[in-house]
């Protein structure tokens, strides 16, 4: 026996929205029941995409008529170029030139699945909270639909479902059956959803809270705020695996955020590491991640925390791999070592190894010369192909273009700078070469101790030479334990650290 998925699409709903000559040869298509989407493009032919194919639906071109046509029987378009048609899940969004007007037309199929969460119900059930990972269309949204429907039909629940374009819930004011007895809450534009879902928490009492897409630090923040309420969270977020979500600066409070910290000797030599290291932050905002591979099979970590300290620390994560069997029963196994090439896309850097970056949105040149500077082995690429690691910009990852869509697609971890700088950029290399960082701080160390000791033979002060803040801090504590004062000058990527004698203070 298989697992028996009750799919609904209001398939007839996309349909009458259609134009009318390229309704006529779809509904005679033989895969009408598997259609993703539907493609108006002006001056194109309309096309039907299917499951591994593709299909011309008619060879005359689409005209601006036949867009209008469409876009007068949809709901009115939001700040994110999407729209609905009501009591549907459909969604469709719009291309515009540049006088805004709209020149192309992406309509897609939404279909509610009931009997997709069997596989991870007992961690929906515990009252933790969990977070979706997976690749563009493997099925998070469905997930999160049916689990509002259970959470709140099954075991009676107060859940609220914030809703930023209506993908959850269908567009219009009466949300769709699919999530059952859940509230809906609307975001009447993408950069509000941090505020909605404050305003969930406080305003109406929810016992959970279901979002989808959280993709900027407000929202990131939002989420650790309604955990520490106790509030249980069920969330999807950018990246396909909880390596993606830690090299992400935007996105890594989620998991516990990453930080760097110098151990005393004493203590280096017990853990047998090196004296600098990369630790958790604080507790997860998320008790446990479920990574999607497809509908039937799902990696979980169970204790995001552990999995977290687990990879910083250089080890495999303890895991379960889930997936349903030919008789709809939930099988479980331990997740497998990686094997070596997981690793180094897990770990970028091996010893011997030269890391492939494409840097997308960012300056290339300034890349080369941080590399050159702290002497990393990168090889910096030209094409997404072939890449261990995509270096971009807040800007292009929030926008979420074709190349940052197929990075995610492909598994290749995408790190994000907070800003397009020389300084940025080393920070980036840094934090992904352990052994070029401890040396690193070890040298500018060295270098404020040098200072001290000059100082204390008769120099008055000492210019170090620019570092990170979180360098400088240490160089400033060194000083202060030698009874010398020190500040900071300059601007970033200059600012750097000045020793100096202050007479007053003795």
């Amino acid at each position: 026996m298989s697992l028996q998925k009750v799919v609904t699409d209001d398939l007839e709903a996309m349909l009458n929205a259609l134009p009318p000559r390229a309704l006529e040869p779809l509904r005679h298509h033989p895969s009408l029941h598997d259609l993703l989407e539907i493609i108006l493009d002006l001056g194109r032919p309309v096309e039907a995409r299917f499951p591994g194919a593709d299909a011309m639906l008619s060879p005359i071109e689409v005209s601006q008529q036949d867009i209008d046509y469409v876009v007068s029987r949809i709901g009115a378009f939001g700040d994110d170029n999407r729209a609905g048609i009501e009591r549907t899940l459909h969604r469709i969004s719009a291309i515009r030139n540049r006088q805004e007007r709209i020149v192309g037309l992406t309509c897609r199929v939404g279909r509610a699945v009931y009997g997709t969460i069997r596989i991870i119900q007992d961690l929906i059930e515990s009252g933790k909270s969990v977070l979706l990972l997976g690749r563009p269309g493997v099925g998070k949204t469905t997930m999160l639909r049916e689990v509002a429907r259970v959470l709140a039909d099954d075991f009676k629940k107060r859940v609220i479902i914030v809703d930023t374009s209506n993908e959850i819930a269908g567009d219009g004011d009466i949300p769709h059956p699919a999530i059952g007895h859940a509230r809906r809450m609307q975001v009447r534009t993408p950069t509000m959803q941090h505020a909605v879902m404050i305003e969930a928490v406080e305003n109406h009492m929810p016992e959970v809270i279901i979002i989808d897409e959280i993709g900027t630090e407000l929202e990131a923040l939002a989420a650790r705020t309604i955990a520490e309420r106790g509030v249980q969270l069920v969330a999807t977020a950018h990246g396909n695996t909880l390596n993606n979500l830690i090299m992400n600066p935007t996105l890594s409070d989620l998991v516990g955020g990453v930080q760097t910290v110098t151990l005393s000797d004493e203590e280096a030599k017990r853990r047998g590491t090196q004296k600098t290291i990369l630790e958790r932050k604080a507790p997860p905002t998320f008790n446990m991640l479920v990574e999607i591979q497809d509908w039937e099979r799902v990696t979980v970590h169970p204790d995001v925390g552990e999995a977290v300290d687990a990879i910083l620390r250089g080890q495999h994560p303890s895991g379960e791999v889930r997936w349903l069997d030919e008789n709809a029963e939930v099988r479980k196994e331990e997740a497998p070592i990686a094997t070596e090439e997981r690793q180094v896309r897990r770990f970028p850097f091996k010893e011997g190894k030269v890391m492939r970056v494409y840097p997308f949105g960012v300056s290339r040149e300034r890349l080369e010369s941080a590399a050159r500077e702290l002497h990393t082995p990168i090889e910096i690429i030209n094409d997404l192909d072939g890449a261990n690691l995509v270096l971009t910009s807040k800007k292009y990852f929030r926008s979420k273009t074709k190349k940052v869509k197929d990075a995610e697609a492909a598994g290749i971890p995408i790190y994000v700078l907070r800003s397009n700088t020389l300084q940025q950029m080393k920070q980036f290399l840094h934090s992904i070469f352990p052994r070029e960082k401890e040396d690193a701080v070890k040298s500018a160390l060295r270098e404020a101790e040098d200072a001290i000791t000059q100082i204390e033979s008769g120099e008055s002060t000492i210019d170090l030479s620019p570092q990170s803040a979180y360098i400088r801090r240490l160089q400033h504590l060194l000083a202060e334990e030698h009874s010398l004062s020190s500040r900071s000058l300059g601007k970033e990527p200059d600012r750097h650290v000045t020793i100096f004698k202050d007479d007053s203070r003795f």
